[in-house]
């Protein structure tokens, strides 16, 4: 049998971000979730973005093959609840894939609640539960211009990558900002409960990653363990909506499991995609047995640079 290693849900996670190239210590490990970086193969750059989002700095990292004259992938990794863009980049192994996988990184924190926990305003089931009503979907907006303003950023290939209150971000992102990503990953995230509050202008690709045995955000849907969130659909219909607003066929299994999860024997995660989509694409990868915080192995970033390589923007 694998390992199984002991994380709490980066839903309840408390975390910090540390200085650039410092693994975070641990004050408390009953909220520490997931492993901090450690790749030092590239350094980060420190919280210094422009004037314009001078109060919410954030982190980001190049490849070292980073070629000015040539136009690069850009993806923004969206934390969980109580968590921090450091020690998410780290539990997903982004940091090193930035060149392994060829990919501009930026990771932004979000604010910070009265319990002293980073959240995203995303949708009514997660994550602004003292109703602040912060506008994330504009701080996204100046992070992505001022990565463009500093680096070649390919516009056909810009995407969010979000776990739990991070994956319900990036579904809201989607529905307001269809035209200024390619795409977006859902990590144990959902959409809106109510469909009618998603309009995209254009379609948008997007992957659903989801785990049956999340006990905090559940596959089959449901509500967050604090109880001001509201309801979220399942990670099933999550899809479904994208499905209609890319206009595809209907979900389908492809014959291609894969291991992603270090923790589930075997080639645990299910691949299901819509086809015939007029635009974008739908994808939904169940891991059977995974939780709210998966142990990913190194598979998973290589299968995440295969799907991004694989849906530019039109």
């Amino acid at each position: 049998m694998k390992r199984v290693l002991s994380l709490l849900p980066l839903l309840i996670a408390c975390a910090s971000n540390p200085a650039p190239g410092v693994t975070p210590s641990v004050t408390d490990a009953s909220v520490t979730d997931a492993p901090a970086a450690t790749d030092t193969s590239v350094t980060d750059t420190p919280y210094a973005p422009s004037p314009r989002i001078a109060e919410r700095p954030y982190m980001h990292r190049v490849p070292s093959s980073y070629d000015p004259a040539r136009p690069i992938p850009l993806v923004i990794l969206l934390h969980g609840y109580g968590a921090g863009g450091f020690v998410q980049a780290g539990y997903l192994n982004l940091l090193a894939a930035t060149s392994t996988e060829n990919f501009a990184l930026a990771y932004p924190d979000g604010t910070t609640d009265s319990s002293g926990r980073r959240f995203w305003n995303a949708t009514d089931g997660c994550c602004d539960f003292e109703r602040r009503d912060i506008d994330d979907v504009g701080y996204i907006d100046a992070v992505i211009d001022d990565m463009r303003a500093q680096y070649n950023i390919d516009p056909r290939r810009i995407f969010l990558v979000g776990h739990s209150n991070g994956g319900f971000m990036a579904h809201r992102y989607a529905c307001e900002r269809a035209n200024r990503i390619a795409g977006f990953v859902s990590l144990a995230g959902a959409a809106w409960s109510d469909p009618m509050r998603c309009t995209p202008t254009r379609p948008v690709s997007m992957l659903q990653v989801h785990g049956t045995a999340d006990n905090v955000i559940n596959y089959n849907g449901g509500r967050t363990p604090i109880s001001t969130g509201g309801p979220f659909p399942s990670a099933r219909n999550s899809v479904a909506q994208w499905v209609t607003h890319n206009r595809c066929g209907a979900l389908a299994m492809v014959n291609e499991p894969m291991d992603l999860e270090r923790t589930v024997d075997g080639a645990e995660t299910r691949v299901e995609r819509a086809p015939d989509c007029m635009g974008g694409g739908a994808e939904l990868w169940t891991l059977q047995g995974g939780g709210h915080v998966p142990s990913f192995g190194p598979e998973w970033s290589r299968a995440l640079g295969r799907w991004m390589a694989a849906h530019p923007a039109p």
